[in-house]
């Protein structure tokens, strides 16, 4: 029993009881309205809220060292850069359309969509009051200008303007690749550095997590109670779907373009999906995947070295997915508490730092909750909301790790095809 509790999901599945059993013991007796249920509402939301200060105050340099740390990674010349500039590309359009099945599910099935009392009970007084400032937003210029902010310092304090901070961090990484060698590998072991440090920060504020999410879910269930069950069952389901919807229709459909069998591949990579919803990590899952790539489907390790490290820690078509749906959910539960809904453009720009924070945070446990804190940011809602969906989040982070190391493997198959290796011999022999 100790070792089980000595694992981090674990004890944030034991935090998220507790809190459901703290909520229904004072809603049983009556006392959620009271002033000493208040008072537990009270304390518990301070919890909660220190924890995501914590995690805020980390957000902005952790994201711009592993994006920068990450376009290094890109390398120049030969071969490296063709297959490079296929890894990134397969990466970028998968991505964008697992965003677009996100978006268009959590539109059309609208999880947040609940009567204005309820909505008003799951957010509460303080949360409410606190409107998403630019959730309505559609000046297209204006959206396209915070793609270069004027002043890059006050971008880095304005978490509005964040999407400017990760387009800069991309080209200065890039760039560093086309500077002289000395001051090439200067920047390249002072930025991972860095790197490193905040990770390590990060990893140790996580260590909080279950605390954190004791304080962001206990309040949730203490204002709404069953009323909060409906919506978070429904988010769950919508963010379920849209996983499958990318998984078994959108990448069987690239593979099959490109004459690759999803089903074969799908069997092949089994052994990894596996060990990616139980380890709920694509690093971890990387010796299987590479084992599972290289093995049965005879992909080079010249292939497979290079689009599955990278994929690791850039490919993260899952974790997107669900950090649009989470934003756009939540968004939806204010608008039904009389906000105003999410326009066409922001939601935009949330599918864009959606893309670009599953890049940015991806090799740190939970990156998914550092992501929605920055993408709420910038629509302007308050990043103590997040409670409402953490009661779902286990078993989700699960099933989009599924998706993200699938994705990666898609990749690696690809990527040999295009490059004339023959993938799956046996099939070709067989035809």
């Amino acid at each position: 029993m100790r070792k089980i509790l000595s694992r981090l999901h674990w004890q944030v599945a034991l935090a998220l009881i507790l809190a459901v059993l703290t909520a229904a013991i004072l809603r049983i007796f009556d006392a959620a309205d009271t002033e000493f249920g208040r008072s537990f509402e009270y304390v518990f939301t301070f919890v909660g809220k220190l924890f995501m200060n914590l995690l805020s105050m980390i957000v902005v340099p952790l994201v711009v060292t592993s994006v920068v740390c990450g376009s290094m990674g890109l390398g120049r010349g030969g071969q490296l850069v063709r297959v490079g500039a296929k890894t990134i590309a397969f990466y970028a359009i998968t991505g964008i359309l697992a965003l677009s099945v996100s978006l268009l599910i959590v539109n059309v099935l609208c999880p947040g969509c609940v009567e204005p009392d309820a909505a008003g009970k799951i957010l509460g007084d303080a949360l409410a009051q606190t409107p998403a400032v630019n959730a309505n937003s559609a000046d297209v210029a204006g959206v396209l200008l915070k793609f270069f902010p004027p002043n890059i310092i006050a971008a880095a304090s304005d978490n509005t303007q964040i999407l400017g901070l990760i387009i800069f961090a991309v080209i200065m990484g890039i760039f560093i690749n086309f500077l002289p060698p000395k001051y090439a590998e200067f920047q390249r072991k002072f930025w991972a550095s860095f790197n490193s440090l905040f990770e390590h920060i990060t990893n140790m504020i996580m260590r909080l997590l279950p605390i954190g999410v004791f304080g962001l879910t206990a309040p949730v269930c203490i204002r709404a109670g069953a009323d909060a069950i409906e919506p978070v069952l429904a988010f769950f389901a919508t963010v379920v779907l849209s996983l499958g919807v990318h998984m078994f229709i959108t990448m069987s459909l690239i593979l099959k373009a490109w004459g690759i069998p999803p089903l074969k591949h799908m069997r092949a990579m089994f052994p990894a999906l596996l060990t990616a919803f139980s380890t709920s990590s694509s690093i971890a899952t990387l010796p299987v995947t590479l084992e599972c790539v290289e093995n049965s489907a005879r992909v080079p390790k010249k292939i497979s070295g290079f689009t599955l490290p990278l994929g690791a820690t850039v490919n993260m078509n899952g974790s997107a997915l669900y950090e649009c749906a989470a934003v756009v959910f939540i968004s939806q539960i204010y608008a039904s508490a009389g906000g105003e809904p999410m326009g066409l453009f922001m939601q935009i720009t949330v599918m864009l730092l959606a893309l670009l924070t599953s890049i940015g945070v991806a090799g740190i446990p939970s990156a998914s909750l550092v992501a929605i804190v920055l993408i709420m940011g910038v629509a302007g809602i308050p990043a103590e909301a997040i409670g409402i969906i953490w009661m779902t989040d286990r078993i989700l982070d699960m099933l989009r790790t599924c998706v993200n190391i699938y994705g990666d493997s898609c990749a690696a198959v690809w990527i040999a095809k295009t490059e004339k290796y023959d993938v799956y011999p046996e099939i070709q022999d067989a035809q």
